[in-house]
C-alpha cells in the first residue's frame, strides 16, 4: 500500500471510529433524558433522536471500519489482521459491538414508536433501563477499543510470529 493511500484509509478508519465513539456518546445520554425526563415531548424527541442517530449515523459508522477500512488498514500495513493481540481484541470487541447493536435495533425502533403515540407505559421502563445500559457498555467497550489502537500493548499471535520469522533474511 502506497504511503498516500494507507494515510487515506487510517482517516477515514479514525473518522468513522471517533464518529462511533461520539454517537455513542449522544446515544447514552439521550437515553439517560428519555429515562429521566418527566416531560414526555423530551422523552418523546429523545427517543426519535436515538432512532435517528442509529440507523443513519451508528449501524453505518459501526460497519464501516468493521468490513471496509479495519481489513484493509491491517492487511495493508506491517501490524497485519492476526498477528497481534491487540488487533484481534480490538476485532472481536467491534463484531460483538456491532452485532449487540443489531439486536437492539427492535427495541429502538419500539420506543420511538412507542413514544411518538404517546403510549409509553410503565411497562415499557424495562427497555429504557435496557438502552441505558446497552448504551453505557458500549461507550466503554469503545472506549477500551481506542485505548488499545493507541496504546498497542505487545503480544504477538502465534501466527504473528511465524510470519515475523518467515519475513527475516536468513543469515
Amino acid at each position: 500500500m502506497t504511503p498516500g493511500i494507507r494515510k487515506f484509509v487510517r482517516t477515514a478508519h479514525i473518522t468513522f471510529t471517533v464518529g462511533w465513539l461520539g454517537t455513542v456518546a449522544s446515544f447514552f445520554v439521550l437515553s439517560v433524558v428519555g429515562l429521566n425526563s418527566p416531560d414526555a415531548q423530551m422523552v418523546n424527541a429523545a427517543y426519535l433522536a436515538m432512532k435517528m442517530i442509529t440507523w443513519y449515523v451508528i449501524v453505518p459508522f459501526s460497519l464501516i471500519p468493521l468490513l471496509l477500512t479495519g481489513p484493509i488498514l491491517s492487511l495493508g500495513t506491517p501490524w497485519g489482521l492476526f498477528r497481534h493481540y491487540w488487533i484481534l481484541a480490538k476485532l472481536a470487541i467491534n463484531i460483538l459491538s456491532t452485532l449487540i447493536l443489531l439486536v437492539h435495533l427492535q427495541p429502538i425502533n419500539y420506543l420511538s414508536r412507542r413514544t411518538a403515540e404517546a403510549v409509553l407505559s410503565s411497562a415499557d421502563r424495562t427497555l429504557q433501563i435496557l438502552m441505558v445500559i446497552a448504551s453505557g457498555v458500549a461507550l466503554l467497550t469503545l472506549l477500551v477499543a481506542t485505548s488499545l489502537a493507541v496504546y498497542k500493548p505487545r503480544g504477538m499471535t502465534p501466527f504473528g510470529w511465524r510470519k515475523q520469522y518467515e519475513e527475516r533474511p536468513s543469515s
